[in-house]
C-alpha cells in the first residue's frame, strides 16, 4: 500500500489524502465498527473518547478475524453523534493516535443519531492485505 500526500494541499490535515493499494491485494471491507461489548450493551455511555477507544479495539478483532491489521487499512470514516466540533475531534484524537505513524486517508463526519442505544461513535474502514 502506498499512502500519498498531495503537497499542494493543506498540512495540517493528519492523515494521507490518497492511498493505492497493489493490484493483487485482497481488499476488506469492514461494517463500522461500533461500541458494543461482546453482550450487545453500547459501552462508555456518554463518553466520545471511550466510544472511540471501544469502536478501535473492536475493528483491531474484526481486522483480525480478516487477516489483516490496522497497518493494512487504506481509508477509514469516522462517524461522531454529535453537533459540537470538540466532539468530533476528541473522537478522532483516540483514532488518530491508534493508527500512529500509519496516516490512512480520513474523514470525520457529525451525524445526528447512529444505530444504536446511547452510540456516539462509529468507524467505517476498508483494508487491502497482499497475502
Amino acid at each position: 500500500m502506498t499512502l500519498i500526500r498531495a503537497p499542494e494541499l493543506s498540512s495540517v490535515a493528519e492523515y494521507a489524502y490518497a492511498a493505492t493499494a497493489p493490484a493483487a491485494a485482497r481488499l476488506v471491507f469492514l461494517a463500522g465498527a461500533c461500541p458494543l461489548r461482546r453482550d450487545g450493551t453500547t459501552a462508555a455511555v456518554g463518553d466520545h473518547a471511550g466510544q472511540a477507544a471501544v469502536c478501535m479495539a473492536n475493528l483491531r478483532a474484526a481486522l483480525d478475524a480478516a487477516g489483516a491489521s490496522l497497518q493494512d487499512v487504506i481509508s477509514t470514516r469516522v462517524l461522531v453523534a454529535s453537533t459540537r466540533r470538540a466532539d468530533l475531534v476528541t473522537a478522532w484524537s483516540v483514532v488518530r493516535d491508534a493508527f500512529g505513524e500509519h496516516e490512512v486517508p480520513s474523514t470525520l463526519l457529525g451525524v445526528t443519531v447512529l444505530g444504536y442505544e446511547d452510540q456516539l461513535v462509529e468507524i467505517e474502514a476498508v483494508a487491502a492485505v497482499t497475502d
